[in-house]
């Protein structure tokens, strides 16, 4: 499996457009030992040639053409195979809305936040602008299924959606019940190899099932919205702590750093980064402590296998 990090910011981005915190103020000046990052999203792939995203940010287009093995191999063409959703934010998803070009495409996602999206969404009406244009694969917690390509065929991978803690999206408060359909996690199998990895980019708890759901991968993707619970009241940016928006700290002794020192799998990043956030500052003690412990800060264009 090769995974390629299209974006790894929170929301907003790095530096987010009307942020003048010091992290922004700081990259965006050149002063700081620190690289730009777009919305998060990553890209997998069994053969190289084909490939699912998990999320599509709002700068998806950008994405797709800074990595040229997305790019149209013939006058209207995507080797982009399908798209999995998270949950409904709009980070992870307002980019589907920018593939709106006749070109067919498939979504995997939840009943939830299917009915999220495309419920009184007028703008849904333009990815539906011919029969067939967007292909709907439902995704239920708990069930494994391969993921195929539009045709049919295989595309060596199979998914594993996983229900882990969070909040349904601003957007939708109030109008659908919260489920444990709203915000899920993705373990993404390799046929030929049997190898896994885990990605859950937006995690409110560690938990029993947060934790076996990592347990036998050999790649986690885990949320690192922010280091502290505190941090955008420390810095006069808001009013809410970091559990108020569903997102476990990564620093002090109850966070993710600590509740997942003894996981075993030999590839670990921190994705869904906020602007705020000192890990982006590679010369940071936040920085060192996470490498220390045998986490890496995912940046965008990091590309490996599997």
């Amino acid at each position: 499996m090769i995974i390629r990090v299209l974006g790894s910011a929170a929301g907003g981005g790095f530096p987010q457009w009307n942020c003048g915190c010091p992290n922004c103020r700081g990259v965006r000046g050149g002063e700081l030992k620190a690289r730009a990052r777009t919305q998060e999203s990553i890209a997998v792939s069994a053969d190289g040639d084909n490939w699912f995203l998990l999320n599509a940010s709002p700068e998806i287009r950008a994405q797709i053409e800074g990595f040229a093995r997305l790019h149209p191999r013939g006058p209207r063409d995507s080797p982009i195979a399908g798209i999995l959703i998270t949950n409904g934010d709009l980070d992870h998803c307002l980019g589907l809305l920018s593939l709106r070009e006749s070109h067919p495409l498939q979504i995997y996602a939840t009943a939830q936040v299917r009915r999220g999206f495309t419920e009184s969404n007028a703008f849904y009406a333009t990815l539906e602008r011919f029969p067939g244009q967007t292909t709907w694969r439902t995704l239920v917690p708990g069930e494994e299924q391969e993921l195929k390509f539009l045709d049919g065929r295989t595309s060596g991978l199979d998914v594993q959606t996983l229900s882990v803690p969070g909040q349904p999206p601003l957007h939708l408060r109030g109008r659908f019940a919260p489920g444990p359909e709203d915000n899920v996690a993705f373990r993404i199998r390799d046929r030929a190899n049997g190898r896994a990895m885990i990605y859950m980019s937006g995690v409110a708890a560690v938990t029993p099932a947060v934790l076996a759901g990592i347990e036998g991968t050999q790649c986690v993707f885990f949320d690192g919205t922010f280091w502290a619970a505190d941090e955008l009241i420390a810095l006069g940016l808001g009013d809410k702590r970091a559990e108020d928006m569903a997102h476990l700290p990564i620093g002090g002794a109850a966070g993710s750093l600590a509740q997942l020192a003894n996981i075993k799998a030999p590839r670990r990043f921190y994705i869904h980064i906020n602007n705020t956030n000192p890990i982006l500052r590679e010369d940071s003690a936040e920085h060192a402590a996470v490498e220390a412990a045998g986490w890496r800060v995912a940046h965008d264009g990091l590309e490996f296998e599997l």
